[in-house]
């Protein structure tokens, strides 16, 4: 037998005296890899395995580059009333008996039949109104001297509901998933929902209770107005004069504020009404 065919039928050589074992050419892949490979499901699950080991750190941050979020399609969600009400969380403050009841009463109608508001156009919807300070033996004479005997069942009242923290999150949800039209749920008044606390009035509080109310309209994707009073005290920017602090107007995706021109004795004529709109991001 000759030296080349000797080569041929030991490619590797044995261990010489030093004890140290050649390194091989050949690279031999563990059986995990090989199972990826053959098995792109297995890989798949090995990745989200090591997701979930990511998220579980206590120091996990979740982020998302800005070639992904461009890669995302969002749904669209269209107005409530046409270059008025949008989706999203409001404040709507006035003083008191200066009309918000008979002007959420109008809105409320106008949505849940879709006519027309003030030449703006109208997308119909159901809509809940939470009339926490009248019974339904006002809300009927209310009604009736605004729209007479044309109702509609797409406008439902309550005049008693749990408060926020305590179960009123709960009753919301479950009013949407039955009624998934929903587009507009008007809340009179705010303070009748806010839970009971001996800080309520500072600023990180009310953040937080308008915070908790958003985080449910754009989860549900509809527009939730929240009617409150005003100040006595005027002010240069007159949303300022919405009653407690900035934490407020600071969470709610914008404000409304109605108000009197002037103050008349009774048995003047009406005074004129003013209606401040104040909204951000309210194409989106």
């Amino acid at each position: 037998m000759d030296s080349r065919e000797t080569k041929r039928t030991v490619p590797v050589p044995s261990v010489g005296a030093d004890g140290e074992q050649p390194i091989s050419q050949t690279t031999i892949k563990s059986i995990a890899e090989e199972t990826a490979e053959n098995n792109p499901q297995e890989e798949s699950l090995e990745e989200m395995l090591r997701d979930m080991r990511r998220m579980s750190d206590s120091a996990y941050l979740h982020t998302v580059s800005m070639n992904d979020l461009y890669q995302n399609i969002y749904q669209s969600r269209p107005p409530v009333i046409d270059g008025l009400l949008y989706p999203g969380t409001y404040l709507f403050a006035g003083a008191p008996k200066v009309g918000k009841s008979f002007l959420m009463a109008q809105l409320a109608y106008h949505v849940s039949t879709g006519l027309p508001l003030w030449d703006y156009p109208v997308h119909k919807g159901t809509v809940l109104y939470l009339a926490l300070e009248d019974d339904h033996r006002r809300l009927q004479g209310r009604l009736y001297r605004m729209f007479g005997t044309e109702g509609t069942n797409d406008l439902l009242f309550a005049v008693y509901a749990k408060q926020l923290g305590v179960g009123l999150e709960e009753q919301l949800k479950k009013f949407v998933r039955e009624h998934p039209d929903t587009k507009l749920i008007i809340i009179d008044t705010l303070q009748k929902i806010r839970e009971a606390g001996g800080d309520k009035y500072s600023y990180a509080n009310d953040y937080e209770v308008v915070g908790k109310l958003k985080r449910f309209a754009d989860d549900c994707g509809v527009c939730l107005l929240l009617v409150h009073h005003t100040r006595k005290q005027q002010a240069d920017d007159k949303f300022d004069m919405i009653s407690g602090t900035n934490g407020l107007a600071g969470a709610a995706d914008g404000a409304f504020l109605l108000q009197d021109d002037m103050r008349k004795p009774f048995g003047s004529p009406p005074p004129r009404r003013s209606f401040f709109p104040r909204a951000r991001d309210a194409t989106m």
